[in-house]
């Protein structure tokens, strides 16, 4: 049945682009064409273009929690859409969906995974059920949209039923899980080629400061000599741990439990429909898939998601670490630090003329925090499942897809916006070292502690240069001390060829006596 009513339900794009449907929000003289579908509860009247239908809109009416819906998840929609076409191929091959239907999935299938009709999952992706709402909203659009290619009516589900056809042989509790998974191995991937071109953007830039001293520090405090290369290659050798951190949680991710159905017992399931699935789901994936061995524990169990969400924790408390270091190096520009310069990116004050902030280390430090904040919900979502299911997965899908996202783009713009074009200021870092104190441990092993502690405490006030104290005392000889305190000595390590280990001072003929 097709009627028109006035003011009902729409779908709106927010000021920061996300789309979210809004019920019953309409302009007071819009006037909707709307279809009546039936469910075990009654009707409710749906948009007649709309492709999801009656358990949809109940969703909307019960979820008006988050302003994001799962269109703004394409990751989650792409894997729901591997999940379900898989499930079509393997209820064919069984003999349980005719050829007819089964192909009809498998085009609109293809069709979700290629980035079309995600502007029909307008339901918010934080709900009740345990993502049951947004399995029947994908079964939905997929019914629907099928049946316009077979040349019927939206809604006009007796040949081609969301539930009966679309989701014959599975259950929230294993379609959900699993789209996740896929969702998040394709967000994964993305983040790890981002993580490597910013770990690569560091590499450069040691490369680039390899011969350029720099006074280290320990607890804000100057400590000893080293190279600015060293500093900005120890950021990406630790970038690059954090990688190989990342990457090692797809295998983990592609463990399955289709053919679980509602609590792992398979029960509506075909025997031969899990194996059929993981084939099908194999192959259009390109991905290691493999079938929980217990299909009871892996459908309440989460462990999978608390680890991916750690290690993004990790990883953005890392990445945080090396934006605090950078905006402290680049900190003045005139009463800070003032080593490095890193791009102006914005007019950094309304009021203070000149002024250019470290916009985007600010920028990754937020991301950060929210990434923390996101993973303390997944644990609290984790801990509080029951029995044989965790009906939370969905703030936990939020959160992971989330973090994924801003964590990829923060690498992105870390990159492309800073790293890729910082410079060294040399005046400033030539000045700090012929300054500093610390070159005084270079001088122990020659010298001794007492006699390099009194050198210390003399510079410091202000008494002479570290090199002229030392020369005028009668320590050292100015040839030798030129060797003890040359770059190479004094960070241990620097050629343009790569890296070099001198020979220990006892052995270093030039320096004996």
């Amino acid at each position: 049945m097709v009627h028109t009513t006035g003011p009902g339900p729409s779908i709106r794009t927010s000021s920061n682009g996300d789309s979210e449907y809004r019920p019953g929000m309409d302009d007071a003289d819009e006037v909707l064409a709307m279809r009546i579908e039936k469910d075990s509860l009654g009707e409710r009247e749906v948009p007649v273009d709309a492709y999801w239908g009656i358990h949809t809109a109940r969703a909307l009416e019960n979820f008006p929690i988050t302003r994001r819906a799962i269109s703004n998840y394409p990751d989650l929609i792409r894997g729901i859409a591997r999940v379900k076409q898989a499930a079509a191929r393997a209820n064919r091959d069984i003999g349980v969906l005719s050829a007819e239907k089964a192909d009809v999935i498998d085009q609109v299938c293809e069709e979700l995974w290629n980035g079309q009709w995600h502007e029909q999952f307008v339901l918010g992706a934080v709900q009740g059920g345990a993502g049951t709402s947004t399995n029947m909203c994908a079964n939905e659009v997929i019914a629907n949209r099928g049946l316009e290619i077979m040349g019927y009516e939206k809604g006009d589900y007796a040949h081609l039923h969301p539930i009966d056809d679309v989701n014959r042989s599975q259950s929230t509790n294993d379609v959900y899980p699993t789209a996740i998974k896929l969702g998040m191995v394709l967000g994964v991937q993305r983040l790890h080629a981002e993580h490597k071109l910013l770990a690569q953007s560091f590499r450069d830039k040691g490369i680039e400061f390899q011969s350029i001293l720099k006074v280290g520090r320990t607890q804000l405090q100057d400590a000893v000599p080293m190279t600015l290369g060293q500093e900005f290659s120890g950021f990406a050798t630790t970038l690059g741990e954090d990688q190989d951190r990342i990457i090692e949680t797809i295998p983990f991710l592609c463990e399955i439990n289709l053919g679980a159905t509602a609590i792992g017992t398979g029960i509506t399931a075909d025997p031969r429909y899990p194996e059929a699935v993981r084939v099908h789901l194999a192959q259009l994936t390109g991905l290691d898939i493999r079938t929980a061995p217990d299909l009871i524990e892996a459908t309440s169990d989460v462990g999978v998601f608390m680890t991916l969400s750690g290690t993004l924790k990790r990883s953005a408390v890392k990445l945080s670490k090396i934006c605090n270091d950078l905006r402290l190096l680049s900190s003045g520009p005139q009463a800070g630090l003032g080593e490095i310069d890193l791009p102006a990116r914005q007019a950094g004050s309304s009021i203070m003329p000149g002024k250019v902030n470290p916009v985007i280390p600010e920028v990754v430090n937020q991301v950060a925090f929210a990434i923390m904040g996101s993973d303390t919900t997944v644990t609290a979502a984790a801990e509080a499942g029951q029995l044989q299911l965790n009906a939370f997965e969905p703030i936990i899908a939020a959160s992971i897809l989330q973090s994924v996202v801003w964590l990829t783009n923060a690498c992105r713009t870390l990159r492309i916006n800073c790293v890729d074009g910082i410079t060294a200021n040399l005046d400033k870092l030539h000045q700090q070292v012929e300054a500093s104190v610390g070159v005084v441990t270079a001088l122990t092993p020659y010298i001794g502690y007492s006699k390099a502690t009194m050198i210390a405490h003399q510079a410091l006030a202000g008494e002479g240069t570290v090199r002229d104290l030392v020369i005028a005392q009668g320590l050292m000889e100015s040839e030798q001390l030129d060797r003890v305190l040359s770059p190479e000595r004094l960070s241990g390590l620097i050629m343009a060829t790569g890296i070099i280990t001198l020979p220990p001072l006892d052995e270093d003929p030039e320096l004996a006596g």
